[in-house]
């Protein structure tokens, strides 16, 4: 397989063109690839904190808009022969596992925007309506493409300063609630602690007393519930 593709229009002497059925020339249609992308959540935690501050706060984000690329059609020969492409086709299928890769790819750089609590990017992304650095991102994620772009036409995000404030209030409750709760705590653990020891203790006794019964009329004539005379060693 020669790896310098032939482009449609231009001129180039093959030396092995020179006998016809010594070639075979297969063409192919790079065409863009668009795909619709949405990317949804919550901030980490939303609704407990909007539940303890007893406000109707909706820490909820969404982001959605296109995404397109192509094929970069200098890599053909190589991804003809390593993804066995015979036809159009295939070439299709390969551009949609492609587009999947890439869709999860950006959906998750979208996430990471969201759930960082970035409001200036989210600002950014709003007034552009797009995100430079995710399509050199994606370029350097899939080099086997180019005229990336990525238009985003839709950015809902919640008020994040809002978010950090009861987010910061609760981790205080919390710290409050664990200060208050220790003390109780440690005296329950310790209780515990002191009742399993107990049972060992007694386990072991039990054990004891069961492999030598004498034992029970030796502890029962120290504690004078017995006479003297009525222990006598077992023969």
């Amino acid at each position: 397989m020669d790896p310098r593709i032939v482009r449609n229009g231009e001129f180039r002497w093959l030396w092995y063109k020179l006998i016809p059925s010594n070639v075979e020339i297969t063409v192919f249609t790079i065409n863009p690839v668009t795909r619709s992308i949405k990317s949804s959540g919550r901030l980490p935690s939303g609704q407990v904190y909007a539940d303890f501050a007893g406000l109707q706060a909706d820490f909820s984000w969404e982001i959605s808009g296109d995404l397109s690329f192509k094929l970069k059609p200098d890599d053909l020969p190589e991804l003809v022969a390593r993804e066995n492409i015979n036809n159009d086709s295939d070439l299709v299928k390969i551009e949609e596992n492609y587009g999947e890769k890439i869709e999860n790819f950006v959906l998750q750089r979208l996430k990471s925007y969201a759930d960082g609590e970035n409001e200036k990017k989210m600002e950014s992304i709003n007034l552009s309506g797009s995100i430079p650095e995710l399509n050199s991102e994606i370029e350097a994620a899939f080099p086997g493409i180019e005229d990336v772009s990525c238009t985003i036409k839709v950015v809902n995000y919640p008020d994040y300063t809002l978010y950090q404030s009861i987010k910061s209030l609760y981790r205080e409750y919390i710290g409050t609630q664990s200060s208050a709760l220790k003390p109780d705590i440690n005296k329950e653990a310790e209780k515990r602690v002191n009742m399993n020891l107990r049972l060992d203790e007694l386990a072991k006794y039990g054990e004891l007393l069961t492999q030598y019964p004498i034992l029970l009329k030796y502890l029962a004539l120290e504690k004078g519930m017995l006479p003297e005379a009525d222990v006598q060693p077992e023969k």
